[in-house]
Parts: structure tokens; C-alpha cells; sequence
């Protein structure tokens, strides 16, 4: 990511311009896969959902703070500031541990020990530590996949994985094609009609009211994930947003047949209220989800499975999304958008379990796949009997 912005800094050519996207994508998508897994492995299960839905909120807060300063600085001083983050992250950064869990996995206990009271704030000692460590060295032993290709097999073939597999791309589709980047990718547009209403704002302003809507939803995420747990949080949010997109949907379908731009807050009301959903519950919570349903061994892969499925999704929606709105109408692709926000709203409630402060195998018993250890226990006593 720095090298992005050294490049826009060196020059402003097409060139330069097209490069620097490419890799500060390449950064963005590894960060994605790595920071969910690294938050997972450091964290406490009190907290594992509220930290995790902290990169949503710091991307959204990383967008915010750029619009902001957009109306105030010149260009190049905004690719300082932009420079300066990953700069600082490298060197505070280096400062932090490898993650108990993969310090496990090369076989290094006792730096895993260390690493595990320090994140704790606890001498390493204790026996808090102590039985923190070995649910770790229970997980490790039971699960064995390794190289991608082993962790490939285990997904496909161990019924239980393949299920919580399965749930998590379809909460990504969900995700992706709840409509927000539609909404995004228009909200020009639905500021210019509503415009005729009175709400008159400059393109950066625009950007900064979307910005503090991001933020604020991001916020309600973190401070909710934990209280509500992740499946209400998930299905309430996508069931929102299904219900906003089809009354923008309505608004759009009722101007083109009466030409009349009435009511102009209905459509800014919407578009706030998709965006707000987005990262109050559409964005951070499938992330969420997607590390506590995998032992460590199979979240790396996992994870970089779902974020190329991810990628590969917004790639053809932004593709397509255009010539689908001049066809059939924009009013329709928003029907269409609700209309995905539904079903999955449906498929959350009866399917997606529920994994806050959960251990895998509970989550797989509730997905129908492997017993628990009370269960177990319970048939042995009944059999006895």
C-alpha cells in the first residue's frame, strides 16, 4: 500500500495511476485475508466479534477522514497523510506477536506461552494461560490440514466443514450483492433528482455525509455484535436493506412513469439507510462468522477462497450493473437487489447458526454434522442404562 502512494507522489500519468490501483488492490485483498485471521488468533472469545468488526470500521473511518480532508487539502498533501498510515503500521506493527495459534502449529510451545500472556496481559504462569493453551493444542490435534491442497481435500470430503463452507459463501454472496454498491455507484444521481427537493451538496459534501453513515453503522456493529450475537445482527441488517431497496426501487419505478422527482428525501432516506446496513451488519459479520466456523488450520485457506469468490462477485456486478440498469430499468435492478436481501434474510434465519462465544463443535452440531462432547457423554450414559 505505501508503494501505491509513492507512485501517485512520483507522478500523476496513466501510467502511475493504473499501477497504484492495481497494487493498492493487491494490499487491500491480502489485508483482508490476513487481518480477520490475525484478529481471530489474538483474541479473546468475549471479544472476538467486536474486534473483528473492527476492519470494517477502520476502512470506513479511513474513508471518512479522506473525504474530509479532500475539501480542505490540496492532492499530494492528501498522498502524504495516505503514505504516513502504512508507514506507522509497519513500524508499530513489527513490534507484535506471531499468533499462539500458528506458533503452535511450527511446534513452538513455549513462545506460543509467551505470546498467549502478553496478548492477556497475564504472567505466563497462570493457569488461565495454561488452559487457554491447551483448548489451543486440542484444536490443533484435531484437526491435521496443512498445505492448500490438504486443507482443499478436508473442505470437500469432511461433511461438517463443507456445510460451514457452503454457509459462508452464501453470506458472501449476501453480502455483495445486497445492492450497496449499486446504491454507491448512483449516488450522484440520486443526490442530483433529490436535488429539485432542496439537498444541495457538493460532490465531496456527498461523500462525507455517505462517509459519516459508513462510520456510524460501523460503530453500531461494534458496539452491537457482541450484545445481539452475529445472526440476529446479520439478518436484521440484510433484512433492512432488502426493504430500503425496494422503496428505492418504488421511488425510481414511479418517476419514470410520472417524471415527477416528489418526495426527495424518500430516495436520500434509502440510500442512507442501505449504506447503514451495509456496515452495521452486511459487511463485518460474514467476516465474523467466517473465522469462528474453521480450526486455524483451514482459515487461511478458507478465507482466501471466500475473498477471490468475494472479489470475482463485485467484478462482474460492477461489469454488469450498467447496461442491466439502461435495459430493464434501475428501478428493477433494485427489485432484483431486494429481492437477493430477502431470500437471504430467509436462508439466515433458517440455516446461518449462531457461533458467538461458541466452540467448533457445537457450530457443526447445530449445522447437522459432528456431535458435541455433552451430547457424546449424554448417549453413553443412556446406553448404559
Amino acid at each position: 500500500m505505501a508503494l501505491c502512494w509513492i507512485i501517485k507522489l512520483y507522478s500523476t500519468d496513466t501510467w502511475a495511476l493504473i499501477t497504484a490501483r492495481a497494487i493498492v488492490g493487491m494490499g487491500v485483498s491480502g489485508s483482508y485475508v490476513v487481518t480477520p485471521l490475525y484478529i481471530k488468533e489474538i483474541s479473546e472469545d468475549s471479544i472476538r466479534g467486536t474486534l473483528g468488526s473492527l476492519v470494517v470500521l477502520s476502512q470506513n473511518l479511513g474513508n471518512l477522514v479522506v473525504f474530509i480532508l479532500g475539501e480542505y487539502l490540496s492532492y499530494k498533501a492528501i498522498l502524504w497523510v495516505c503514505l504516513a498510515v502504512p508507514i506507522l503500521h509497519i513500524l508499530l506493527f513489527m513490534t507484535m506477536p506471531e499468533t499462539p495459534s500458528y506458533l503452535l502449529k511450527c511446534g513452538k510451545v513455549e513462545e506460543a506461552r509467551d505470546a498467549l500472556a502478553w496478548l492477556r496481559c497475564r504472567n505466563g504462569s497462570e493457569a488461565v494461560v495454561d488452559v487457554e493453551l491447551q483448548k489451543l493444542l486440542l484444536e490443533l490435534e484435531h484437526s491435521k490440514a496443512g498445505r492448500f491442497t490438504t486443507a482443499i481435500k478436508t473442505i470437500v470430503t469432511d461433511r461438517s466443514t463443507f456445510r460451514a463452507f457452503r454457509i459462508t459463501l452464501i453470506i458472501t454472496v449476501a453480502r455483495e450483492l445486497c445492492g450497496c454498491l449499486a446504491v454507491l455507484h448512483f449516488a450522484s444521481l440520486i443526490f442530483k433528482k433529490a436535488s429539485d427537493g432542496g439537498w444541495v451538496l457538493t460532490p465531496n459534501q456527498q461523500a462525507a455525509v455517505l462517509g459519516a453513515v459508513q462510520m456510524v453503522g460501523s460503530c453500531t456493529a461494534s458496539s452491537l455484535v457482541e450484545r445481539t450475537g452475529r445472526k440476529p445482527l446479520l439478518g436484521t441488517t440484510c433484512l433492512v436493506s432488502g426493504i430500503a431497496m425496494c422503496a428505492l426501487g418504488a421511488w425510481f419505478y414511479a418517476q419514470t412513469l410520472t417524471g415527477v422527482t416528489g418526495s426527495s428525501w424518500l430516495p436520500i432516506a434509502a440510500l442512507c439507510l442501505c449504506i447503514y446496513c451495509d456496515a452495521a451488519g452486511l459487511q463485518p459479520v460474514p467476516f465474523v462468522i467466517m473465522t469462528e466456523m474453521f480450526s486455524f488450520q483451514l482459515r487461511g485457506t478458507v478465507t482466501s477462497i471466500v475473498i477471490a469468490f468475494a472479489c470475482a462477485l463485485v467484478s462482474v456486478e460492477l461489469r454488469v450493473f450498467q447496461p442491466m440498469s439502461s435495459s430493464v430499468g434501475l428501478h428493477f435492478v433494485f427489485w432484483l437487489f431486494a429481492a437477493v436481501c430477502i431470500v437471504s434474510t430467509v436462508y439466515i434465519a433458517c440455516v446461518v447458526p449462531e457461533t458467538k462465544r461458541r466452540s467448533l463443535d457445537e457450530i457443526y452440531a447445530e449445522i447437522g454434522g459432528k456431535e458435541t462432547k455433552d451430547e457424546k457423554d449424554c448417549e453413553a450414559v443412556v446406553t448404559k442404562l
